[in-house]
């Protein structure tokens, strides 16, 4: 029994003298047990394929290396974004579930639904602004319109002659062009399609005369001269469009309405996580790689923190709700 104490004894000396020797004291200990501990997930509430897809998994690696673990993608699609938010919503707030989505999640639903499973604010921490989505207005290359003016001019002449597609009846592009329409004192009829590639189709086969969508989906038809660009809604030009006008440019100064991107977590995470999420998000912005994959995509690289995403939001969710009720939008 002696003997069996005392090489208990030397084992533990022995271990004690190994993890010294490697200089691994308790703090080191104590940090190796701390967040993140194993892979993250990070939902993506649309189908694979899409902007906010491409994104997340554009961010994915370099966010997990500069945490230390991997993130893992999910789509969970559905409901307009609705099923992957309330799964977030609901997920325990550990900092091991986290949602990557637009504004559509955050803005545009509470604007059109009072009756969420998730609150826009209550339900989220927000960890930071991953990018913003340039919308752009399009026109079929044979209508006799180049730019904003010319198009307002045309639709005050026939008010009734002129239609628009969107990507969805509810989406950030219906609202978009209703805020765009609003502001020009004009109206024009909305054809709503279910996603943009529909959309797309009965733009450049004269079915409508505009559409909105994003810089994005419109890139590939855009330079094979299939269609042409008209107005970039947001507040900048986009990168990719740079001899395109914003409508704020086109003479309607202070306008801005395009789509962003933001990672959230549930609410309630703990401050180490929250640090480091912080952290790892900024850092993973930016890298020049990562920037440049963003942009490659028809997307604007636009990091900012947590605390701008609540603000975003606070201020963004009564104009929406706004334009949904002059425009009288309605959920499907």
């Amino acid at each position: 029994m002696k003997c069996l104490q005392l090489a208990s004894r030397r084992s533990v000396i022995l271990v004690a003298a190994a993890v010294a020797g490697l200089g691994i004291g308790p703090l080191r200990l104590a940090h190796a047990d701390g967040y993140p501990a194993k892979p993250v997930q990070l939902v993506v509430p649309f189908p694979p394929g899409g902007a906010v897809d491409i994104v997340g998994r554009t961010i994915s690696k370099k966010l997990g290396d500069r945490l230390g673990q991997p993130i893992v993608v999910e789509n969970k699609a559905g409901a307009g974004t609705v099923v992957g938010a309330a799964y977030v919503a609901n997920a325990p707030a550990d900092g091991y579930t986290l949602l990557i989505s637009s504004g559509s999640t955050f803005t545009v639903n509470p604007a059109l639904n009072a009756k969420l499973p998730y609150d826009p604010v209550k339900s989220y921490e927000p960890v930071g602004l991953v990018a913003r989505v340039p919308l752009i207005l399009l026109a079929h290359r044979d209508v006799p319109v180049n730019n904003l003016r010319q198009l307002i001019a045309a639709v005050q002449r026939t008010p009734d002659k002129f239609s628009y597609g969107s990507f969805g009846n509810g989406t950030t592009g219906h609202f978009a062009a209703e805020l765009t329409w609003s502001a020009a004192g004009i109206k024009l009829m909305h054809v709503p399609y279910r996603g943009s590639a529909p959309a797309m189709a009965d733009l450049m086969g004269g079915q409508i005369p505009f559409t909105i969508d994003t810089v994005a989906a419109a890139l590939p038809q855009l330079k094979a001269g299939k269609i042409k660009a008209i107005a970039v809604t947001g507040a900048t030009r986009a990168t990719q469009l740079p001899d395109v006008p914003t409508v704020a440019e086109s003479g309607f100064p202070g306008f801005s309405a395009d789509s962003w991107l933001a990672v959230v977590a549930p609410r309630g995470l703990p401050a180490e996580a929250k640090a480091k999420l912080h952290k790892a998000l900024a850092e993973t912005l930016a890298d020049a790689e990562i920037r440049s994959k963003l942009i490659a995509a028809g997307l604007e690289p636009s990091y900012a923190t947590g605390d701008a995403v609540l603000t975003q939001i606070e201020e963004e969710l009564p104009r929406m709700r706004a334009i949904a009720q002059r425009a009288q939008i309605r959920a499907e």
